[in-house]
């Protein structure tokens, strides 16, 4: 399937992405983006100004995506359990439509500047509260056990995020599946055990 891009600049940042993923932020430069879009070095700075830009494009429209959608779950009225398949079905969407980008996010984001790096941790803080809300959400309704929620949601995160290291869109599961079996695990280990 062909990817479409929106403009010029976009391409280059899906390019970039993807040596990002595959050589590491340091290792890749900027000629190598302008060999492989196969383009002169010069005419790639008409559309980015430097490595930095596309590192920063590439985080924080992703953490903009997973803001937006943390919200949205927990804007909506609906139980604990319910809201936390919402959220981890929109996370596993979010990472695995675009691959190199999410690989990109979850493992280059440090060598983002220090002004930009420390947006980036208010943002990355921002979504863990929004997990931990939902997780109290469960508690207060008495469905889910009453864990530490900074652990709790830190060990989530890493279970979802955790997919972009074996999951293939040619594989036997699509991401809604992928979605179902992580929740349903998940929730093996925070749902209260009810009396008979």
């Amino acid at each position: 399937m062909t990817t479409r891009f929106a403009n010029r600049k976009e391409e280059i940042v899906h390019v970039a992405a993807a040596l990002f993923s595959k050589k590491g932020y340091a290792a890749a430069s900027m000629r190598d983006i302008a060999e492989h879009m196969k383009m002169e070095a010069a005419s790639l700075y008409n559309h980015i100004s430097s490595k930095e830009e596309i590192l920063h494009a590439i985080c924080f429209s992703i953490a903009d995506r997973f803001i937006d959608s943390i919200e949205e779950v927990n804007d909506i009225y609906f139980n604990g359990e319910e809201k936390l398949r919402m959220a981890v079905k929109s996370h596993v969407e979010i990472l695995t439509e675009k691959l190199p980008e999410a690989n990109v996010f979850l493992r280059e984001w440090r060598h983002l500047n220090d002004d930009h790096l420390k947006a980036f941790m208010l943002l990355r803080d921002q979504y863990e509260d929004g997990i931990e809300n939902i997780l109290q959400t469960g508690m207060d309704e008495n469905v889910f056990q009453e864990v530490d929620k900074k652990f709790a949601a830190l060990n989530i995160l890493s279970s979802v995020n955790w997919i972009v290291e074996w999951y293939k869109p040619e594989g036997k599961m699509n991401p809604e599946e992928v979605a179902t079996k992580l929740c349903d695990f998940m929730l093996t280990g925070l749902t209260k055990k009810q009396p008979f």
